[in-house]
């Protein structure tokens, strides 16, 4: 181990002789020693606690590698082995509601609310799209464009927060970024070109990713075990409870001032006062929650070394990334998708977008609430007993909200209320994910590597999911539109050249004067109106998403074959350190041999050779 990537560890009595050797009664229980930190830095076994040195290896040093593995992973808590109760009071760290203090509320509460009004201005422009499209006279294909750049560089800018989140001030990064998604948001409501306009959309998506990358890691700073899985829920309650008041918001501030620009300006206001509330809350040391006070930032290398390696964060990340295309294309098209198959209906011709979006808003707003609700307590209840619960909880949800997608893209022509009903069920099944994904990324992953993993998990989900779901549902809209069209009108052509009044000499009178005057054509086949061709050519589109479901699902379930060990390993390293290599300089029975004890995440006593 070469002494450029090793960082010695001391105890804190009296120094003795560099080495001492030590019996394996003591190996056995190094796992349990917990750590502290001089002034230099240096890491300082706490001879206080169930893993205590005696005095007489006082003089045991050991040394902590800079590669992958030389950090343990950051605890779930919940799991077997977590750090107890005791301990977890003494460090302040609450376990039930009735403990949370004051300090820790209101920083929850702040986090939820720049959450909220997050989402809110993701799809605020989802409710008023329609009237985007025609002020801009721009297809579906640039449509979907809009949301596509914001994501773009939302997810190009995450690892960047990442990066800082896990080093700097986590409060300064949020809030900063906070004022310039607001300010990027007012200005782009008053550009007249198209260019410009999709130009502070994607600068939108910088600021906010300074936000999403780190907010859930003050929260796994500040709670552990049950606690944090509930304070979780709360804060994720922002996804689709801040989505529905997106379109709702949007549609209705549209409609009372008659112009959609105005819908961008009302989350702005709300930004501002939410980077002053920001600067006020309590930003937790990094691990503080699982007994980590005085964990080290590693090389970048290194974190990004250590979650390739780490199989439940990598299938639950693409399995993320099945959630983030679906979602990201259903709520971006589903209010205009709605809204042209109503009017196809009889006495719907007189309907609006924005009752479309407000019902739409209502019913996403009622299922995030639900399913987020449920999703939550479910993990509560069967984590404890069965620790592959979770990843199993998110598969069935998207197995399950497949046909019910399936059914409200059918169904949206033909009847007026069974689709919102359909979408009801079908976002509930989906929307269970959103608590349980922060949870298992925040109790397999230490807690000095967790902005950088939820960054990268932001890059690889949205890269293939949200990022390009929207822009691909529209441009294949738009050539199965082309197709129709092309289709139906070289059918007419054929048919209306036709030579019927040779048909005269087989048909009867009747018949033949029917022909002659007006040639009998499917209405599907011949110039379909342009309402009916870009709400067909949708529909075909959108079952893209319900193959997607599926293979999210699958993903989840791989995920739950792995979960258990990486979730034990996360715990038992929260409780201190733990032993991988033994090096001696003579044979492991001689009394002179001397130890080095390596840092790890892996839990086995292995001599080096």
């Amino acid at each position: 181990m070469s002494s450029r990537n090793s960082q010695k560890y001391k105890s804190n009595t009296s120094p003795s002789p560099p080495y001492q050797p030590i019996p394996k009664n003591i190996l056995a229980d190094s796992s349990e020693m917990t750590n502290n930190s001089d002034d230099n830095g240096e890491v300082i076994v706490d001879r206080t606690g169930a893993g205590a040195l005696p005095t007489t290896y006082s003089s045991q040093q050991l040394m902590q590698s800079s590669d992958s593995e030389s950090v343990g992973n950051g605890g779930d808590g919940r799991a077997a082995g977590g750090v107890d109760n005791e301990d977890n009071r003494n460090r302040g760290t609450p376990l039930r509601l009735s403990h949370v203090s004051r300090s820790q509320w209101f920083t929850v509460i702040v986090l939820c609310f720049v959450n909220l009004i997050n989402y809110m201005d993701r799809f605020t422009i989802a409710g008023v799209l329609e009237d985007i499209q025609r002020d801009f006279q721009i297809d579906n294909s640039y449509g979907g464009l809009l949301q596509t750049v914001f994501i773009i560089s939302y997810m190009v800018c995450a690892p960047i927060f990442g990066y800082l989140g896990d080093r700097y001030s986590r409060r300064w990064i949020m809030a900063v970024g906070v004022v310039l998604w607001s300010a990027t948001t007012l200005l782009g409501s008053f550009m007249k070109e198209f260019g410009w306009f999709i130009t502070f959309r994607a600068l939108v998506g910088i600021g906010e990713a300074s936000y999403s990358t780190i907010a859930p890691t003050i929260i796994s700073d500040l709670f552990v075990r049950g606690l944090r899985s509930k304070m979780l829920a709360v804060f994720y309650f922002a996804i689709p409870v801040g989505s529905g008041f997106g379109y709702i918001v949007g549609s209705e501030t549209a409609h009372l001032a008659g112009n959609w620009r105005f819908a961008l300006r009302v989350t702005p206001a709300l930004g501002l006062i939410a980077a002053i509330l920001i600067l006020i809350t309590k930003d937790p040391q990094r691990g503080e929650s699982e007994g980590g006070h005085n964990l080290r930032a590693t090389a970048y290398k290194e974190d990004l070394k250590y979650l390739m390696k780490n199989r439940s964060f990598v299938f639950s990340t693409i399995a993320f990334t099945c959630v983030a295309f679906v979602t990201g294309a259903l709520a971006w098209w589903s209010p205009t998708f709605i809204y042209q198959g109503l009017k196809l209906q009889p006495q719907n011709e007189d309907i609006g977008l924005n009752d479309v979006s407000f019902r739409f808003g209502a019913v996403t707003t009622a299922s995030g609430l639900l399913g987020v609700t449920v999703g939550s307590f479910l993990s509560q209840k069967f984590v404890e007993k069965h620790s592959f619960a979770d990843p199993l909880i998110c598969g069935i949800g998207l197995l399950v909200s497949t046909p019910l997608t399936v059914a409200a893209i059918i169904t949206v022509p033909f009847l007026a209320h069974a689709p919102f009903i359909l979408i009801l069920f079908a976002q509930f099944s989906l929307h269970l994910n959103w608590p349980i994904l922060a949870d298992i990324l925040l109790y397999v992953v230490v807690p000095t590597r967790r902005s950088t993993a939820e960054a990268f998990q932001i890059l690889i989900s949205h890269t293939f999911g949200d990022a390009g779901s929207p822009y691909l549902i529209g441009l294949i809209s738009e050539l199965i539109k082309r197709h129709l069209r092309s289709s139906s009108s070289n059918i007419a052509n054929l048919v209306h050249s036709s030579n019927f009044d040779s048909l005269s000499l087989t048909l009867n009178e009747t018949i033949q004067s029917t022909l002659t005057s007006e040639p009998i054509i499917p209405l599907a086949l011949t110039d379909v109106p342009q309402d009916s061709t870009s709400f067909y050519s949708l529909q075909y589109a959108l079952f893209i998403v319900c193959f997607v479901e599926v293979l999210g699902g699958i993903f989840f379930l791989i995920t739950a074959v792995f979960i258990t060990d990486d979730k034990h390993e996360a715990s038992q390293a929260a409780q201190g350190f733990n032993i991988k290599n033994i090096e001696t300089t003579e044979c492991d029975k001689s009394p002179t041999a001397y130890y080095k004890i390596e840092l790890c995440e892996i839990h086995e006593l292995r001599p080096s050779v």
